[in-house]
């Protein structure tokens, strides 16, 4: 595909329209308090994955409004009764769950604990998931999640998908072998999303690394692209033709726009400049609004892969300047 998008400065310092809806840290805010009001319970069950330099742990733990959610704990080997890890919770991509016990293991590698988090309700289109989605409120929707509950932002899918990835965060933090005060996010597109969302409402993340994040200036990314996932929204609309504006003003309260401009912790995004399905401007859209410390990484050829392996590179060696305190303001060679 050829630039279909912004480019050179109209796109690096391009800015969003959206509008952030009214009492949106209110709307926030209760929906955390929901689910803080159940136990967390996070359980972590030893799994034999066969492999020797790493452990790994079947976890559960209360997302929504207690509702359980699974992921993967993946620590070095030997480090199950130690203390004092840096952690990185990861999240999947639209339509992958959290994958087989013996594949996240990149991070742990590293040297730190790896948390994976499985999606509510998806993980049947590339990589197994293992978890329900308990607050489906059975309206009309398009194919997919994103239009599930999308008449009302208190009934919408990706609430519920933001407060577990508010308590993933916490359910790491709960492992003994965890420095809760060294804890990072990534993930890649809806991945990238959901690591926005999480930067934004557990603002003491020590990083946050999106990767061609999904969820971001969606307003416009329904005008400019028809690819999925974005064109469920599109076709829900398309049939759904008065409807529209409620639509969009549910679509604001999950904007990684928003939600970015919360985030404080030092960040290392990717951007794909031929990127038809997270089109680059509204990564940047999220990027330019982001409050805190920031590099972005453009690759110029790429479409929604980004940067891949390439990018898994550069975010070990952010991360080790995270986790040893040399990281500093400014300065980065990144």
């Amino acid at each position: 595909m050829a630039f279909f998008d912004l480019t050179g400065e109209a796109l690096r310092s391009h800015r969003s329209t959206s509008v952030e809806p009214p009492g949106f840290d209110e709307f926030w805010g209760r929906t955390l308090e929901r689910s803080a009001a159940h136990d967390l319970a996070p359980a972590f069950e030893p799994v034999d994955t066969g492999l020797r330099l790493v452990e790994t742990y079947d976890v559960t733990f209360a997302g929504w409004d207690g509702q359980p959610v699974k992921a993967w704990l993946t620590l070095p080997a030997g480090s199950g009764d130690a203390a004092g890890l840096p952690a990185v919770v990861e999240f999947v991509g639209y339509g992958g769950g959290r994958g087989l016990a013996h594949e996240p293991s990149l991070y742990a590698l590293a040297g730190w604990a790896h948390l994976k988090m499985d999606t509510r309700g998806q993980g049947s289109s590339w990589s197994p998931g293992s978890t329900a989605d308990d607050g489906a409120d059975g309206a009309p929707q398009s194919p997919g999640f994103m239009t599930r509950g999308v008449l009302d932002p208190r009934t919408y899918y990706y609430r519920r998908v933001y407060a577990d990835a508010a308590r993933a965060v916490a359910t790491a933090r709960a492992h003994p072998a965890v420095d809760p005060s060294r804890v990072a996010v990534t993930g890649g597109s809806q991945g990238g999303g959901l690591t926005l969302a999480a930067a934004g409402l557990v603002p003491d993340v020590v990083a946050a690394l999106p990767d061609v994040p999904f969820l971001c200036d969606i307003r416009r990314a329904t005008e400019i692209t028809d690819t999925m996932p974005y064109g469920e929204i599109t076709r829900f609309c398309a049939v759904h033709r008065d409807q529209v504006e409620r639509v969009l003003a549910t679509l604001d309260h999950v904007d990684g726009v928003h939600h970015a401009a919360r985030g404080r912790a030092p960040s290392l995004w990717s951007v794909a400049l031929m990127d038809d399905t997270c089109p680059p401007s509204t990564v940047y859209a999220a990027y330019n609004a982001y409050a805190g410390p920031k590099d972005i990484i453009e690759y110029r050829y790429n479409r929604h892969e980004g940067g891949q392996q390439y990018q898994d590179a550069r975010k070990v060696a952010f991360l080790r300047e995270i986790f040893e305190g040399s990281f500093s303001t400014g300065t980065s060679s990144h």
